[in-house]
């Protein structure tokens, strides 16, 4: 496995090793020891979650202010742009957003840490996307940031989809400065 940086050193892109021929492919999409090795970390995940999605609809930024979730995220089908945004007041980056896109083609996974917002943009056809969480989901702590928040500025790939498809517990997001954040 392949560790990539990106611009928030906590939010990484791995890449894994993959083995293919004419009949397919094969690879790991999780080994503990392999993923430990690599990032240096070491967590626990309790939750596996599956998602559909159309072309352009765009999900999050969710968090939850109570048992955060680190998530190890990937697409299976499909193609999307995702994002994490650092949602911790202490943080030398908070507010700061990385974005990536993942695809049956790159078999890239994100890793988000707790304590960071995550979304992603569904960008062709139907995108199936799954990811792994360190921490069950609580509806009650769940927080939803404004995806379009012009203060946080994501760059979304809107230009290959046109208008988003957002939810409607997703279109009350709130901006960053009204968020509930992390210490």
């Amino acid at each position: 496995m392949k560790v990539h940086a990106t611009r928030l050193p906590e939010v990484m892109l791995l890449e894994p090793r993959v083995f293919g021929d004419e009949r397919g492919f094969f690879l790991e999409s999780y080994n503990q020891q392999s993923f430990n090795e690599a990032t240096g970390l070491s967590p626990v995940f309790v939750q596996d979650n599956h998602s559909s999605s159309g072309k352009g609809v765009l999900r999050g930024l969710h968090y939850q202010i109570h048992q955060p979730q680190g998530k190890l995220v990937r697409v299976v089908r499909g193609a999307a742009f995702d994002v994490a945004v650092d949602m911790r007041r202490s943080s030398p980056r908070f507010g700061q957003w990385v974005g990536a896109e993942l695809s049956e083609e790159n078999k890239r996974q994100m890793w988000i840490p707790a304590g960071f917002a995550h979304g992603f943009l569904a960008m062709g056809g139907q995108t199936e996307f799954l990811y792994k969480a360190t921490d069950y989901y609580a509806p009650q702590h769940e927080r939803c940031l404004a995806w379009d928040d012009p203060e946080i500025g994501i760059d979304w790939p809107l230009a290959s989809v046109g208008e988003p498809a957002v939810s409607a517990k997703d279109r009350l997001g709130v901006r960053l400065r009204d968020a509930q954040v992390f210490a």
